[in-house]
């Protein structure tokens, strides 16, 4: 029986790539639903699939985040896996379709879950913005503030793998992935301009994702945490991501997998996903945080 995975918002949870992947769950903030009801809905979901898996961006609202940490405590769970991610909202949701994608196959729940931070490594994701006045998640010079207020300036940032921000015509370019990925977009209240031969309202996917080369792109409805995290309702929020489900499950099958000496679980990386026990120092294996080297793709 395939790992639940669960979002924070409707809109994380992006269409299937196929007619075999599941959907997500969608955990509700504590202003929609009462404890009793949030803890009646997980209990019932852990009952019935086994193991959930929490996906949810770090600028979560803090009141949300901990009714997500009480729910897994009033229930006692370790079967419940709670994984915050320092990515754009939309990129969360890419990652959370990637983690349903692999839900099918024969990985464990213990290494689904840590795979989140894995797979984050090959997520390109940022943001064509109207203004980076109230942009703090990304370093902003202050002559790029001083652009921000001049009429129709338009920024290009990429959040992650490396922050970058580059004048939308001021001749600088953001670097894309060097394998094969599709593009994911979300559209603001924001109007692209035009860049050499794509159309005049369509930066991004005329402009970006074929200098990019990627394969396809689809919309999909801005997240409802986008606005608050780029500081701006103006933006066009974009995310490049690996779509083959054998690629995803490669890269997960060649890293060294070992077992929770706390819970037993089985887990890649520097801790488990479930319980947040690290790995014993001096355990040499592969720490996949943000900063560690990612395993190897063949280049497109």
């Amino acid at each position: 029986m395939p790992t639940a995975i669960a979002v924070t918002s409707r809109e994380l949870v992006l269409p299937p790539p196929d007619g075999q992947t599941p959907s997500a769950v969608v955990l509700r903030p504590p202003e929609e639903q009462s404890l009793d009801d949030a803890l009646a809905e997980v209990g019932a979901l852990l009952e019935h699939q086994g193991y959930l898996v929490a996906l949810y961006p770090a600028a979560t609202p803090p009141p949300f985040i901990r009714r997500l940490h009480t729910v897994r405590s009033v229930l006692e769970s370790e079967r419940m896996a709670l994984c915050p991610l320092e990515l754009p909202p939309l990129a969360v949701a890419v990652i959370a379709r990637q983690l349903r994608q692999l839900s099918v196959s024969d990985i464990s729940p213990g290494v689904l879950a840590c795979s989140a931070r894995l797979l984050a490594h090959y997520v390109h994701a940022g943001a064509l913005l109207g203004s980076v006045a109230k942009l703090d998640r990304v370093p902003v010079s202050l002559t790029s503030h001083v652009k921000s207020w001049m009429p129709g300036a338009q920024f290009a940032v990429l959040a992650h793998p490396e922050p970058q921000l580059v004048k939308v015509g001021g001749g600088g370019a953001l670097p894309g992935p060097a394998f094969a990925t599709h593009m994911t977009i979300a559209r603001g209240q924001l109007t692209s301009h035009g860049h050499g031969t794509a159309p005049r309202d369509d930066w991004v996917s005329g402009a970006l994702a074929p200098s990019w080369g990627v394969g396809d792109v689809q919309e999909v409805p801005l997240p409802a945490e986008s606005a608050r995290w780029w500081g701006t309702a103006k933006l066009i929020e974009f995310a490049a991501a690996i779509p083959d489900l054998s690629v995803l499950y490669q890269l997960v099958a060649s890293v060294r997998k070992e077992e929770c000496h706390w819970c037993g679980f089985e887990l890649i990386g520097d801790r488990c996903a479930f319980c947040s026990c690290p790995v014993p120092r001096g355990d040499e294996i592969p720490a996949l945080t943000q900063s560690a080297e990612r395993p190897a793709l063949t280049s497109r």
